[in-house]
């Protein structure tokens, strides 16, 4: 792992996040579990432990200044990204992470029950069908959906003064042009990675009365 340590040292020094031992060997202890799980559950396509610091945890952490409020609802989260890695940084803001995948999600909460992640509830089921008393102050999602399809889907989630997130690759002008709401659009520099990545930022669109 000296070489994957390597990797997410240099890459959060690029990112301007402070990360100490205790952290650091969180994720790595992440890497090694979805390693593992891999074989039998598919978790990602990603095999090699580089890549997965670069293309995983430090895409992950590219959001880390972006999240707003002390409640954040990770939809789609799959093996648990951007939810985890952020989390671990994160401890004072509590994480819902959510998938429709009962294999991904199975995966989720043993990793939170291995990594001592005391802020992360996991819950496998539609996003559609979530009910809440409290609402959040961020939900992000990663390579989830359109963002029209995002923004259906996840409105009843957010508070009032709620921040959507979407991560997003390369976006195409004929999605944005079907927003009818503000948005930022800010460019994502993964360390080590050369695909174009941003984050698509919308506020002011939840009408809760």
């Amino acid at each position: 792992m000296e070489s994957c340590q390597q990797v997410l040292q240099q890459g959060m020094q690029e990112l301007a996040i402070t990360v100490d031992d205790d952290k650091l060997q969180l994720l790595l202890a992440f890497i090694k579990l979805i390693e593992k799980w891999n074989k039998a559950y598919n978790l990602t396509a990603v095999r090699n432990r580089d890549e997965m610091a670069r293309l995983h945890i430090l895409d992950s952490l590219t959001v880390l200044h972006f999240i707003k409020g002390s409640r954040v609802a990770d939809i789609g989260t799959g093996a648990g990204l951007p939810g985890i890695p952020l989390a671990v940084f994160l401890p004072d803001i509590e994480f819902t992470l959510v998938d429709s995948n009962s294999k991904k999600t199975r995966f989720v909460q043993q990793a939170v029950l291995e990594l001592q992640l005391k802020n992360v509830t996991v819950l496998h089921t539609r996003v559609e069908d979530i009910k809440l008393e409290d609402n959040f102050s961020t939900v992000i999602t990663r390579a989830f959906a359109s963002l029209q399809d995002i923004m259906q889907l996840t409105h009843h989630l957010l508070n009032r003064n709620g921040v959507l997130l979407a991560m997003k690759g390369q976006q195409s002008r004929q999605e944005l042009a079907t927003m009818t709401v503000p948005y930022s659009i800010i460019p994502l520099n993964v360390p080590g990675v050369e695909g174009k990545r941003c984050l698509i930022q919308i506020e002011r669109f939840v009408d809760n009365g």
